[in-house]
């Protein structure tokens, strides 16, 4: 499997134990290879010479999509995400944010422009999920296919209803 590098935003911590428990980012952390300081813009995924083979990120609140789409890249998420960008690989943001502004649209479309994936996280109802956790975990594999690793992860559609 690919190797993954963690980097959790202040933001990111609090809606992780909100969401998912005050446990949730010890572990999510035990799922990851590395995890690095977001104010860390000297670690080696900030560089592009570094083989890193795609990126996403979940959540991509409005202010990281704004940073990354201003090329601001004045923390490790927003450096690396810009590091991909110039690299041309794949970068997937799953921004959650609704209703949207103008200028969340604006930030979206010129991150599209820039080679960029957004990717809310809409739940692809014609597949019938039946819980919370399905919905997430064909969210993710989604998500995850677009990086473009090799093996599908996502349960495709044949045309019928599951």
């Amino acid at each position: 499997g690919a190797s993954i590098d963690l980097v959790v935003s202040l933001a990111a911590e609090r809606t992780l134990a909100a969401e998912c428990g005050p446990d949730a980012l010890a572990r999510l952390t035990a799922l990851c290879d590395q995890r690095h300081d977001l104010r860390d813009v000297g670690a080696v995924i900030a560089s592009g010479s570094s083989p890193v083979a795609g990126m996403l990120v979940a959540p991509c609140s409005m202010r990281s999509l704004a940073a990354i789409s201003l090329g601001l890249d004045d923390n490790l998420l927003t450096r690396a995400a810009g590091v991909q960008l110039k690299e041309r690989r794949p970068l997937v943001l799953l921004a959650r944010e609704a209703p949207l502004t103008l200028a969340h649209l604006r930030n979206m479309t010129a991150v599209a422009e820039m080679g960029g994936i957004v990717m809310p996280p809409v739940p692809a109802f014609y597949m019938c999920p039946r819980t919370t956790d399905e919905i997430v975990q064909q969210i993710a594999a989604r998500a995850v296919d677009l990086l473009h690793l090799g093996r599908t992860v996502a349960q495709a559609w044949t045309g019928d209803a599951p």
